[in-house]
């Protein structure tokens, strides 16, 4: 894949992945004042921004599977792309508005206004977290279905990383601007609905995008002529037939019948992930919690410990200069991280060409690491700064290689996700499968000969007449079996991505408890920085290529 009309495709098969980013990192950064003027305590303000990954720890699993088997006319992907970014529409158009929604609902109760204002506010929040990080998996599988080759997927991934990390760059720096003394200001209300509204139009331009771009193959057999015939020269029962069997296969009755035959399937996949994607999920989680511990609470770390402010000092006092002074430097530093995720994208496909997958994957998370135990020893502002730039490149490879590598362990799916029904015993050098093996004696040489037929796995010796010996599988086997025919790219992406969703649920739940047990904010660097270290244990067993299955 290469020229630059190629470059430019993926570029803009990517926008819509980089409106999404821009739309959740500005809508999120921008909610916490939004709730807090609403008056929804602290302590309660945190649990409301778990909604959307624990949301999304429930559902992405059903909605990458669903996308592997749906039968839509619009394609497997697009028709969940549709839904799902309908639902960051909606969170963008209520959050804003959130205050005049409740005033003409709430018809002159105070009470029920602000309590019917925190409700719309607490349901745009979930909706744009949810909806936002969900929206991913499809349009990553959407991606592996239109590049399959190993080299093509790399840079596909990589101009995703790219994309994502620009998108992040954005989306910090729009929230920070002054949009209140513009013209736009005078005719839209504000700060939020001018942000919101800009929000809006990117992300409505940047769908329309990509799905005009996606020329995603249809699923679905086109009716011939003779049955077009027929179904115009039949009666009008018959007619509204056919119109009804269409409406049954479009993109809403196809995703939620999908979803709701595929629950069953979804558990047993869970219960039988294969051993490549175990290993990889095990690195990616443990890779994902330390990256981001130190995202969610290195502001905080360079507010309070560097500078040695107290957030909770009256506005105006030193102290509470103090630690507005280091939450602007430690935003200054995840800018500088994001800058170098984005020049680690562009560059990603070129190192894993000349140092290997398992190289930079390491490289990253060892990189990652020493960054953040310098961060935890270190009481110089710019070098601390310095380090946290440095944390971009372990964010860029884990948006990057496992991807590439799920798209490469589905491309040669018998090699690496083996199952009983397709596992291969090697001797004295030659592969006999167990799908159809078929032994006969020649009456003439007296060898076993070896032939290939439909035998459903059953071995036969063959003198005059087959002797046939029944299957001694169970029903079990026969469940995996069928699980792994029917495994797709989709649903291992959603497991991918739940490990992304974890890996905020677990510091949000605990941190709070660590650092109130240790009395120091630096224990929430210190945490990320052992992580890093359990994630380069872990990914020391990830399967990069067929050798790492041999050992």
């Amino acid at each position: 894949m290469t020229g630059w009309r190629s470059q430019w495709r993926l570029v803009l098969l990517n926008s819509l992945t980089c409106g999404l980013e821009i739309c959740v990192a500005a809508g999120i950064t921008y909610v916490p004042p939004l709730l807090l003027e609403a008056g929804v305590e602290e302590q309660y303000m945190t649990m409301v921004l778990g909604i959307g990954p624990v949301l999304g720890l429930l559902f992405i699993p059903l909605i990458g599977s669903a996308s592997d088997h749906c039968n839509s006319s619009y394609g497997r992907r697009r028709p969940f792309i549709w839904l799902l970014s309908l639902g960051v529409l909606l969170a963008l158009l209520i959050i804003p508005h959130a205050d005049v929604l409740a005033a003409n609902l709430s018809w002159g109760s105070t009470r029920r206004n602000q309590a019917l204002q925190v409700g719309l506010l607490i349901l745009g929040v979930g909706l744009l977290d949810f909806c936002g990080q969900v929206c991913f998996t499809p349009l990553e599988a959407l991606l592996s279905d239109l590049y399959r080759e190993r080299d093509d997927c790399g840079q596909a991934f990589a101009m995703f990383s790219f994309m994502v990390s620009l998108g992040g760059c954005v989306g910090y720096l729009l929230p920070a601007l002054d949009w209140s003394g513009g013209l736009l200001s005078f005719y839209l209300g504000g700060q939020a609905e001018c942000l919101f509204s800009l929000l809006i139009l990117i992300f409505v331009v940047s769908v329309f995008v990509t799905m005009k771009v996606s020329e995603e193959p249809s699923s679905t057999v086109e009716p011939g002529p003779l049955e077009a015939g027929r179904c115009f020269s039949r009666s009008c029962c018959y007619a509204f037939q056919c119109k009804l069997r269409a409406l049954k296969s479009g993109p809403l009755m196809c995703l939620l019948r999908t979803c709701w035959s595929m629950t069953p399937a979804i558990y047993r996949s869970y219960c039988h992930v294969p051993r490549v994607m175990r290993q990889l999920c095990l690195a990616q989680l443990c890779s994902w919690m330390g990256v981001m511990s130190f995202m969610l609470f290195y502001t905080d770390f360079v507010g309070e410990g560097l500078y040695e402010g107290v957030p909770s000092a009256a506005p105006g006092t030193a102290l509470r200069k103090r630690y507005d002074e280091g939450i602007r430097m430690g935003s200054l530093g995840l800018f500088l991280q994001c800058a170098t995720s984005t020049f680690f994208s562009l560059v990603m496909s070129r190192l894993v060409r000349v140092f290997g997958s398992r190289m930079v994957y390491l490289s990253s998370m060892i990189c990652f690491t020493i960054s953040a135990l310098v961060i935890c020893l270190s009481k110089s502002v710019l070098l601390v700064t310095a380090m946290s730039g440095l944390t971009g490149f372990a964010y860029a490879t884990l948006q990057t290689l496992p991807y590439t590598l799920t798209c490469h362990y589905h491309k040669e799916k018998e090699v690496y996700m083996e199952n009983s029904k397709t596992k291969k015993t090697h001797t004295n050098g030659f592969t006999i499968t167990r799908d159809s093996v078929y032994l006969s004696l020649d009456n003439g040489s007296g060898d076993v000969n070896h032939k290939s037929g439909i035998s459903n796995g059953h071995a036969h010796y063959n003198s005059d007449k087959p002797e046939y010996y029944p299957p001694q599988n169970d029903g079990r086997l026969d469940a995996e079996s069928e699980d792994f025919e029917k495994r797709g790219v989709g649903l291992d992406f959603a497991i991918l991505d739940s490990t992304f969703l974890l890996s905020q649920v677990f510091p949000t739940l605990f941190m709070g408890m660590i650092v109130q047990f240790t009395e120091s904010v630096t224990a929430y660097i210190a945490s990320s920085a052992i992580f890093g270290a359990i994630g380069i244990y872990f990914a020391t067993h990830i399967i990069f290529d067929q050798k790492d299955l041999r050992s």
